[in-house]
């Protein structure tokens, strides 16, 4: 056996040597083509980064379950209101709230807040009221009653 009769073992394949002179045939831009991005050191782009541009994943409208459309919404009223729009003795309900345009719409239902003082005795009718509303309305002789 003689040297050049010698094989190369299939598992000693040489690795491409790049950015080693003009002779190699892989000199100067070492097969990075001209310029850019990807043709400078250190460079790592994510596989789903678009170049700047709005990514696919943002593009794309959502699909899905979303429990906002099942949420309750309340028309909310102050006790200040109350004292403001009704006298002594009065019946507070959605509907002459809506009536007197004190409320625009009723939507799920009425939620009297206890923002403010009442002074008058009022009978309030709403869907839903706040412990402190409840107390003042009491503490002034009225009646807080839940549809």
């Amino acid at each position: 056996m003689k040297l050049n009769e010698l094989q190369k073992s299939p598992e000693a394949k040489s690795r491409k040597r790049i950015g080693r002179g003009p002779g190699s045939g892989m000199g100067k831009t070492a097969t990075k083509g001209q310029k850019g991005q990807k043709s400078r050191s250190g460079v790592s782009i994510s596989a789903w980064f678009q170049g700047g541009q709005t990514p696919l994943y943002r593009r794309v409208p959502k699909r899905g379950f979303n429990n906002a459309r099942f949420t309750t919404v309340y028309a909310t009223i102050n006790l200040s209101d109350l004292n403001k729009f009704f006298n002594d003795g009065d019946e507070v309900t959605p509907e002459i709230l809506k009536e007197r345009g004190i409320i625009k719409k009723q939507l799920d239902g009425i939620k009297v807040l206890g923002n403010g003082e009442l002074e008058k005795k009022l009978t309030v009718k709403a869907n839903r009221f706040s412990s402190t509303a409840v107390t003042k309305i009491e503490s002034a002789g009225g009646k807080a009653e839940v549809i």
